[in-house]
C-alpha cells in the first residue's frame, strides 16, 4: 500500500457520504482494513474472504452476551499485520484492530457472516465491521448503518431504527415492525430478493387477493430460527407474502389486484412490484407495505404514499 492510494481511498469514502470515516475514533486504520478487503492478495487464483473488527469500544469478554455466541481469543501483538489476516476468514474468525495493529484475532463457535449477523456484532462490540464476504461483497458495518460495495460502486443502508420504525409500529404488534424491516434489509434486500410485503392487513380492503398456493408453516419474523426458511421460500416464489399483526406468516405466492379506484388515482412507481404496493396501500391504508428491490433498496408504503425508503439515492435506485 501506498500513501497516495490510501488518501484516494478516504477521499472516495468521504465523498460517498458513507458514514464511516466521520464516525471513526481511528480513520487511518479503518482505511487501512477496507483497502485490504477491497484488495487481498490472491493465492492460485483464489481470493481469499476477510473480516475484522476495528477499535471495539466493548471488551472482547463482553460480547458473547451481546451475540449469544461462544467466543476463544488469540493474542498476537508484536505480529505483522499481513500475517495476522490471514487467519481471518470474516465468518468464523475474525481480527480485531486497534489504531496502531492487529492485536488479537477472535474465533466464533460458529460461522456468523451475514449481514443480520454483521449488524448485531457492530452493536456488540461498538467496532466498525469490515467484512470481504466470500463471494466478494465488501460491507462495513457500524453506527452509521450498512455500506456495501458490489464492485462497482457503495450501496448505503443507514439503520433500520432511524427511519421507519414509528412509521408502522402502530399498525403491528410491538417489536414486529422492526423485525419485519430488519428481515426486508438485512435478509432480502442484502441478498437481492426481490420481494412483496403485506403486513397487518384489514378484512376491509377494496383490493382482490388470489390465493395460489396451499396454506404455509407459522414462520414468523419474530423467530430467529425461521428466518432462513423463510428467505429461502421468498427468493423461490413470485406474488406477495401476507404476515398478520404478531409477524407470521399467513400465505405465500399471493397476486394482489388493486381496486379499480387506485389504478386510477395512484400513479405508477418504478415496476410491477412497486406500483403494485403502493396502489395496494391506498386500497388498505393501515397495512404495512414493503417492497424490496432486486437491487437491494427497500419501500415502506402506507395510505398510498412512499413512508421511506432504505436507501434514497445512488446507481442501484431503480424499483422493479
Amino acid at each position: 500500500m501506498t500513501p497516495g492510494r490510501l488518501r484516494r481511498l478516504t477521499e472516495e469514502l468521504v465523498d460517498e457520504h458513507l458514514g464511516a470515516i466521520e464516525r471513526s475514533s481511528a480513520p487511518e486504520a479503518l482505511v487501512d482494513e477496507i483497502d485490504y478487503a477491497l484488495r487481498p492478495p490472491r493465492h492460485e487464483r483464489r481470493v481469499p474472504s476477510y473480516g475484522a473488527f476495528v477499535v471495539p469500544s466493548t471488551p472482547i469478554a463482553d460480547w458473547s452476551a451481546g451475540t449469544g455466541l461462544d467466543i476463544s481469543i488469540v493474542e498476537v501483538a508484536d505480529r505483522p499485520d499481513d500475517e495476522l489476516r490471514r487467519y481471518a476468514d470474516g465468518l468464523t474468525s475474525w481480527a480485531v484492530r486497534g489504531p496502531d495493529g492487529i492485536d488479537a484475532y477472535v474465533v466464533f463457535d460458529r460461522a456468523a457472516g451475514s449481514e443480520r449477523d454483521l449488524v448485531v456484532l457492530a452493536a456488540a462490540t461498538g467496532a466498525i465491521v469490515v467484512q470481504r464476504h466470500p463471494n466478494g461483497e465488501v460491507r462495513l458495518v457500524g453506527s452509521f448503518g450498512v455500506a456495501r460495495w458490489d464492485g462497482i460502486g457503495w450501496q448505503v443502508e443507514a439503520p433500520v431504527a432511524s427511519w421507519l420504525i414509528d412509521v408502522c409500529a402502530h399498525a403491528l404488534d410491538e417489536g414486529v415492525s422492526e423485525r419485519l424491516l430488519w428481515f426486508a434489509v438485512h435478509d432480502l434486500g442484502a441478498r437481492r430478493i426481490g420481494a412483496l410485503i403485506v403486513a397487518g392487513a384489514s378484512d376491509a380492503t377494496n383490493a382482490i387477493f388470489e390465493r395460489r398456493l396451499p396454506t404455509p408453516p407459522p414462520l414468523s419474523v419474530t423467530r430467529p430460527e425461521t428466518l432462513g426458511p423463510l428467505r429461502h421460500v421468498l427468493a423461490q416464489l413470485d406474488g406477495a407474502v401476507l404476515f398478520d399483526r404478531a409477524g407470521t406468516v399467513v400465505d405465500l405466492g399471493v397476486r394482489i389486484v388493486p381496486s379499480v379506484r387506485a389504478e386510477a388515482n395512484v400513479p405508477a412507481f418504478g415496476g410491477t412490484r412497486h406500483t403494485t404496493a403502493r396502489r395496494f396501500s391506498h386500497d388498505d391504508p393501515e397495512a404495512v407495505v414493503i417492497a424490496v428491490s432486486e437491487a437491494g433498496p427497500v419501500t415502506v408504503f402506507r395510505a398510498g404514499e412512499i413512508a421511506g425508503r432504505s436507501a434514497a439515492e445512488g446507481p442501484w435506485d431503480t424499483p422493479d
